[in-house]
């Protein structure tokens, strides 16, 4: 039998390195070498036990920002070939829910998603299921593309349907609340549709530089500066067109009314926990201003379609967001790196030789 290299969760605070059996494939499915795999908050997520896909007694392999290369096809597959260099998308709906038919699988009440509820990318390599074959959960990615920015396409997707449902758009006054690696994709998100001003609140020192580094015309403390009043000043009095909250935090879907300009749109990126999620809303700032709230959740296919698209084309460089790379065989140090804050993006290498 042979066997590869996984990174393998056990439970909280448990994930294991091991060699584990390389995934077998059907006559309609696809063996995917991986090239690169991204650690994101979800996955940090699920080390500390918080992910309700998770159970008690779950052992899987994590994993879904994932660029990699086509090891193998099964008989009945056309269109992909050994060799081809590929992103995957991590959502599958069930196919007959209305979630799904509408465009939006990522909502499907019984989804399947790589590293979720299947086996995912921290892994030399994953099995690509036929309802993600047939479903176009495969999608192509330019020779240079760097693998590990390319699978930033999955994030970049996220943050793409949460500003396609405030219409980001030319002329717009952002402001983006937290400067994380999200937020840090909305900046440059937001710009390449137009926005005129990109306002970011973000209290640590560090991430307000690398946000103004990285596109943002103001980057504010909201702990020691007025940020309603720098709002007003970077848009002539009127408040920001376009609010995202970025990270999930009570306080920041709280203020967001209250820093909109009339007629303003607002979208709750950032979702709380579930002990945490009933906020204070001034429903008449909401009337009186004609507000326009509303929330985003993961990325369907089509929105990674949009994503890869963007990504291919060479206009929005993301590789400033890869901030450290890690083999696959130091998995749990590539964990504590991408949760110490200091790391926009930590990328795991199966092909890279264990550090020294």
């Amino acid at each position: 039998m042979e066997t590869m290299l996984a990174a393998v969760y056990h439970g909280p605070q448990d994930i294991r390195v091991e060699s584990v059996p390389v995934p077998d494939i059907g006559p309609d499915e696809v063996l995917l070498r991986v090239l690169r795999a991204n650690i994101c908050g979800t996955d940090l997520r699920i080390l500390h036990g918080g992910h309700r896909m998770y159970p008690p007694g779950t052992v899987r392999i994590p994993g879904h920002e994932v660029v990699g290369e086509v090891a193998a096809v099964g008989e009945r597959v056309s269109g992909y070939r050994p060799g081809d260099r590929l992103f995957v998308a991590p959502n599958m709906g069930r196919g007959d829910s209305r979630e799904t038919i509408s465009g939006n699988n990522n909502l499907d009440p019984q989804f399947d998603a790589f590293g979720i509820t299947l086996d995912g990318a921290f892994a030399e390599y994953m099995r690509v299921p036929a309802a993600a074959v047939r479903g176009g959960n495969l999608m192509p990615v330019r020779p240079e593309v760097d693998a590990a920015v390319a699978a930033l396409i999955e994030p970049l997707a996220c943050v793409w349907r949460g500003q396609n449902k405030i219409g980001v758009g030319a002329g717009d006054v952002v402001l983006v609340m937290g400067a994380g690696p999200i937020g840090v994709l909305h900046i440059l998100l937001a710009r390449l549709r137009g926005a005129t001003r990109v306002i970011v609140s973000e209290p640590a020192a560090g991430r307000r530089e690398q946000a103004l580094r990285l596109g943002a015309d103001r980057a504010v403390d909201p702990l020691s500066e007025d940020l309603a009043a720098i709002v007003r000043a970077q848009s002539d009095g009127r408040g920001a067109d376009a609010i995202i909250t970025a990270a999930p935090v009570k306080a920041l879907q709280e203020q967001a009314v209250a820093l909109a300009a009339v007629g303003g749109r607002i979208n709750f990126f950032g979702g709380l926990s579930k002990d945490d999620a009933l906020i204070r809303l001034d429903s008449n700032a909401v009337h009186y201003k004609e507000l326009i709230v509303t929330g985003t959740t993961a990325c369907s296919t089509y929105d990674c379609l949009r994503a890869a698209e963007i990504v291919n084309s060479g206009r929005l460089d993301l590789a400033p967001l890869i901030t450290a790379e890690f083999p696959l065989a130091e998995a749990p140090a590539a964990f504590a790196a991408a949760g110490d804050g200091r790391n926009l993006r930590v990328t795991l290498a199966p092909d890279a030789p264990r550090q020294s």
